[in-house]
């Protein structure tokens, strides 16, 4: 939804997400949330089972899944003494959302691309021969 006020528009759509979206990038800027993701992706983990890929202790595996829980993208549940982690996809799907508005723009270059490289191949194409096929 967009509203004009005060000569100002506002997408409040865009106004909205922004954090949220600012919260997911953020967090997918290290290798190892996205690492831990991935690994959620496949089922609930616990903290052990995520920092065990790593060369971590549990407090910096923990503070990883802190930083992805802050950007939606881990709910975690305490069982016991264990912290059990789940993915959420939501906050994934708002992102590739927004990198969607922009793949218009690659794909029109990569077609333009793939004109120039056919254009040329034409161009430096052997002309064809004349003359009975034998």
């Amino acid at each position: 939804m967009t509203i004009i006020l005060f000569g100002q528009i506002f997408n409040l759509m865009v106004e909205s997400s922004a954090p949220a979206l600012d919260a997911v990038f953020q967090a997918l800027t290290d290798p190892t949330r996205r690492a831990m993701l991935r690994s959620l992706a496949a089922g609930e983990r616990n903290i052990g089972e995520l920092a065990a890929p790593f060369d971590m202790s549990l407090a910096a595996a923990s503070k990883h899944v802190k930083v992805l829980e802050r950007a939606g993208l881990v709910q975690r549940a305490v069982r016991g003494r264990t912290h059990v982690c789940r993915l959420d996809p939501a906050p994934l799907a708002a992102a590739d959302e927004w990198l969607r508005f922009y793949e218009q723009f690659w794909n029109r270059r990569l077609d333009a691309l793939d004109a120039l490289l056919k254009a040329e191949d034409l161009a430096t194409a052997p002309p064809p021969r004349k003359g009975k096929p034998r």
